[in-house]
């Protein structure tokens, strides 16, 4: 099944993305490609390079250079314009929402993020128990799992790699991710959630969620749904890549 090219052309996805991420584009486009040219992605940077709580790292993510990034998008005239990444799961859901405002006020374009497309799809999924996976440290893992905890729901089991350069996220192979989902799962949760889009977890998603029989909701994955169900087109070509593409959010059933 494939989705429909608009007569328009396709519907332009702006996303913003740290500057060192060298996977959320490939990824992607590798998904998009279901759609046959019905969406297209289109991206600007900021520079993003090391992931922490502290102070140097948390200034990486002041407003003005992701709101200015996402200016430039706004050349593009895109129909969504979001934030791809998941700092939010650590510095606060309300950071994503506050930014999605001024993207909005400033562009006129509608924005969504990550983490808050994250929120969407666990809420559709019923989750309450979640296992965790991601490449951060563990004061980050901790910070992740307290948000989560204030919003309902429990990490009851969680994987970290320990790292912190935003760089070297990339090169945690797709093997280690699945290993990683396979260990958190032995607690049942009802989704695993691989929290960061520079993490190689989009193209095992469905091969593990037929191996676990859990939903594996991956970063890149759930950012493209949100953005897909925001501008209004057709995720079920992507189906192949997991649950995910199945769920309607409250804005696209009706």
């Amino acid at each position: 099944m494939n989705a429909k090219i608009p007569a328009a052309g396709p519907v332009r996805l702006g996303m913003l993305t740290p500057s060192s991420n060298t996977v959320l584009e490939p990824e992607t486009a590798a998904l998009l490609a279901r759609l046959d040219g019905a969406a297209s992605a289109h991206f600007g940077r900021f520079r993003v390079t090391q992931i922490g709580l502290d102070a140097a790292a948390d200034s990486q993510f002041a407003l003005e250079p992701i709101l200015t990034a996402a200016d430039l998008l706004t050349d593009a005239k895109p129909a969504v314009i979001a934030w791809n990444g998941t700092s939010a799961s650590w510095r606060g859901f309300d950071t994503d929402e506050r930014l999605c405002a001024e993207i909005e006020a400033r562009s006129g374009v509608r924005a969504t993020s990550a983490m808050l497309a994250f929120n969407v799809a666990m809420a559709a999924l019923g989750v309450r128990r979640l296992g965790l996976v991601t490449p951060y440290t563990a004061d980050v893992q901790a910070a992740i799992a307290r948000n989560y905890a204030a919003h309902g729901i429990e990490v009851v089991a969680e994987a970290h790699a320990g790292l912190r350069d935003n760089y070297s996220f990339a090169e945690v192979s797709e093997d280690r991710v699945a290993e990683m989902c396979r260990r958190v799962s032995r607690t049942g949760p009802d989704a695993i959630a691989i929290v960061c889009t520079n993490m190689r977890g989009a193209r095992r998603a469905a091969a593990l969620e037929a191996e676990l029989d859990i939903p594996i909701l991956d970063s890149v994955a759930v950012t493209l749904w949100g953005c897909l169900t925001t501008a209004g087109v057709d995720t079920a070509p992507l189906r192949g890549f997991g649950r995910l593409f199945d769920l309607r959010t409250p804005a696209s059933a009706a």
